[in-house]
């Protein structure tokens, strides 16, 4: 998914309070042109909605700057908000478009049902909700897919085993536990209890 906002780039001696006042909320953009950032301005209402679409260091953005004349794609690295109200206070960018890799955190999805968990009554253990991978800025994927319908009581499935798009590479390490399928508490709690009183 690729999501595009528009940006101005930020008025020197601008106040953030004031600008917020505008409608707009103080933005900044790393990486565009090595170690050097960009203060920008974005519409409050557009960096709102692009904040529920996007997900941090996931999803690509199309940041067009207007008065800078440079376009290009950026993840959206961090985002401060108001402790209890939620309001936007500052959002900040990272230009990956000059990189020919990049490393972002992306979420776990998993697809069918289990034979341990349909046929045998088994719990699914979801250990990892999100990976770290490294790719291309073009090939980062929404999702990792992980098909759980082989998996038996007891079995747990690995990081190594994962089947990843071309191009995508996961980091970190191999032997983490991703799912595992186990006995439902209860039947673990009345074995414990049946193997005392024997």
């Amino acid at each position: 998914m690729e999501l595009t906002i528009a940006c101005k780039t930020r008025p020197a001696g601008s106040k953030p309070n004031a600008l917020r006042r505008q409608g707009l909320l103080p933005a900044v953009l790393y990486g565009h042109n090595g170690t050097e950032s960009v203060a920008l301005t974005v519409d409050k209402k557009s960096a709102e909605l692009l904040v529920k679409k996007a997900s941090l260091n996931n999803t690509l953005i199309q940041l067009d700057v207007a008065d800078m004349a440079w376009s290009g794609k950026a993840l959206l690295r961090e985002v401060q908000a108001h402790p209890w109200r939620g309001d936007l206070y500052h959002i900040s960018f990272f230009s990956v478009g000059s990189h020919a890799s990049i490393e972002v955190t992306v979420p776990v999805q998993f697809v069918g049902e289990a034979v341990g968990v349909k046929r045998d009554g088994g719990v699914l253990e979801q250990v990892l909700t999100e990976i770290e991978v490294q790719c291309s800025p073009d090939r980062v994927p929404e999702a990792i897919e992980v098909n759980v319908s082989n998996l038996e009581m007891g079995d747990a499935l690995h990081v190594s085993e994962l089947i990843l798009p071309e191009g995508v590479k996961v980091l970190g390490d191999a032997d983490r536990v991703v799912v595992t399928i186990s006995q439902p508490k209860q039947a673990v709690e009345s074995a414990e209890a049946g193997a005392e009183s024997a």
